[in-house]
Parts: structure tokens; sequence; C-alpha cells
């Protein structure tokens, strides 16, 4: 089979599609023909040696799949070949085939695409669990989203919207912009790109406060991090849940009297952790996920699909922040 691989630590343009043998899948273990991949922003952290995981070279990036079961490992009960899944493993998706736990397997519904599959789980996984588990979302709460117009943040645009949320759109561009009202939010802004001085960052404060209203947001996502971060913080509600998503602009430093002066609570979001801790609850968050993609409330919206062959090319996007929404790579 064909795969994806990290040769080297690296860009995008480290990666080499190169011959390998198919994979077998053991106990407890489900081989999947993959139709598509889903890039997310830990592929490109993962290649550059970045990530808290650091897979043996050569390696392939990926961790969002979805395609059709080809076999199954003993013990496995609730998959057989032929089925349409969509799966999460933590690299390896970028390749024509690949092994995922049984546990780690979602069906897909008939109505799903491949593609739509491929960037429906850990995106929208991660933000149905920061709203409702971290954040506790209520109708009518106004909902900042820094990054909106990226995959989590479309993500959040999308289920903030469904959950009767007042949603608040910010990203780095106009068109960006019109896309998130496309997909649910009622109002935005358009932040300048970083890094902000001090100047910068008492400006952009003061645009998320216009933004969000008197009140300020009672949820805010925050899926950029850097020098946007305390300047969203100051525009949070009494009581507000500020969520700690991402990274892309950097690590930010919180002073945390801000918290104490809002009254709020700084939340980290560890999708993958909690899926690990309580499963019960992942496997309920995902069938209310698949009812609101059902319903047409919800669905992924894809900005570029790129063949296995120019896969870099879509790493490449998202480190050059192109991506509006989700880009996938169709593998097979």
């Amino acid at each position: 089979m064909k795969a994806l691989l990290s040769m080297r630590a690296g860009g995008p343009d480290t990666l080499a599609l190169t011959e390998v043998n198919d994979p077998r899948p053991g106990p407890g273990e489900v081989l999947i023909c993959v139709r598509a991949c889903g890039v997310n922003y830990p592929d490109l952290l993962i290649i550059e040696d970045r990530y808290q995981a650091r897979p043996e070279r050569p390696f392939a990036p990926g961790s969002e799949i979805a395609g059709i079961v080809e076999s199954v490992g003993e013990g496995v009960a609730q998959f057989q070949p032929g089925d349409r899944v969509m799966g999460q493993l933590p690299w390896g998706g970028m390749a024509e085939k690949a092994v995922v736990p049984e546990s780690k397997c979602i069906r897909m519904p008939q109505s799903m695409s491949f593609e739509q599959a491929s960037a429906f789980l850990i995106t929208f996984g991660t933000t149905y669990y920061a709203l409702k588990q971290r954040a506790h979302l209520q109708p009518r709460d106004t909902l900042l989203i820094l990054g909106a117009a990226g995959g989590v943040g479309l993500a959040a645009v999308q289920i903030g919207a469904a959950l009767g949320a007042r949603v608040i759109a910010a990203c780095s561009s106009p068109e960006k912009l019109d896309l998130c009202r496309q997909q649910g939010a009622q109002a935005g802004l358009v932040y300048p790109n970083g890094p902000l001085d001090k100047e910068g960052r008492r400006a952009l404060a003061g645009l998320f406060k216009e933004a969000c209203g008197q009140s300020g947001a009672n949820v805010i996502y925050d899926a950029v991090g850097g020098d946007y971060s305390e300047a969203a913080l100051r525009a949070i509600a009494w009581n507000g849940r500020f969520l700690v998503i991402g990274f892309p602009a950097g690590i930010p430093a919180i002073p945390l009297n801000l918290a104490l002066l809002k009254s709020c609570n700084i939340a980290g979001v560890f999708w993958g952790a909690w899926t690990e801790r309580e499963p019960l609850a992942h496997q309920q968050n995902m069938l209310e996920l698949l009812s609101l993609f059902d319903s047409g409330k919800i669905a992924p919206h894809i900005s570029a699909v790129y063949s296995l062959e120019e896969g870099w090319r879509a790493l490449a996007d998202l480190a050059a922040r192109r991506a509006q929404g989700k880009i996938v790579i169709r593998c097979g």
C-alpha cells in the first residue's frame, strides 16, 4: 500500500509518498481501507517533533479517517468487513490502509460521505465536549469564538448556533468572517495579525468588548492562543467560562488577576484523554452529534480536497492558515 511518510523532522515538504507493507489487525483491532483522512493542526506539530507524542520514523501523520472495514482482529464484535466507519488513531491515517482499535471506530450514517466523516470525529467531538461538558453552554449565552473559520472554530459556530447561543465569530479576514456568518454566526469581527504589542492587545480587547456587548461573553472558545487570549479574556462576562482549545499563535501568558476580577473559570479541553476516561459519555456525545448531522444542523465545511500524492499540500495550507473549515486528503 501507499503511505505519506514523515522521513525526518520538518515541514510538509519533508513528507514522502512511499510503498509500505499492509498492516494487519491484532486482537480488538479493525483494518480500514482508508478513503479519506482529515487534516488537523497536531499533524503539523507531530511531523516537526513539537507534539507530545513522538513516534518512531518513518510514520504517516493523520489521526482522523473514514473508510471501509477490510478485516477485523480476534474479539471484534461491533464491526465486520464492508462496514463504513470513521476512526481515530494517534497517527498513521495518511495511508491507503490503517489499523484502528475497535473502541475508536464509529459507524458512519448512510447520508455522510467519506470526506465528511474524515472531518467530523475529532473536530466536532472536541468542540461538543468543550461546549457541553466544560462550558455548560446555555441557550442565549453569548459565545465568542477565536479562530472561528478554522476546523474546530467552524464546528463551534455550528454547534453554538444549534444549541441556541448568540455566536460571535472572530477571524483574521473579512472573507473568513463571511463564511462564519453563512455557517450560523450572528455577529463578528476581524482581528489583526499578530504578534501584538501592549497597545495592540488593548485595542483588540476593545474590539472584543464592543462585539460582545456590555455584559461580555458568557463563553470564550479560544482556538488561537498567543496575544489574543488575554485580550479576549478581558471581554468575558461575570462567571464566564474561558475554553483553552489550542495555540497556533503560541502559548499565552494570562494574568490570573483577570480571572479573579471576572470570577470566571479557565477550562482546559483535552478531548482525547477525556474519551479514554469517560467512554460512555463520549459515546453519548457522538450519538447527539450524529443526530444534529442527520437533522442538517451541523456538517463539516471542507474547503479543499487533495490526493494522497499531494497530501503534503494540505499540511502546507494549514501551516499558512489558508484553510477555511477542514482540508481532507482522499486516500483511496
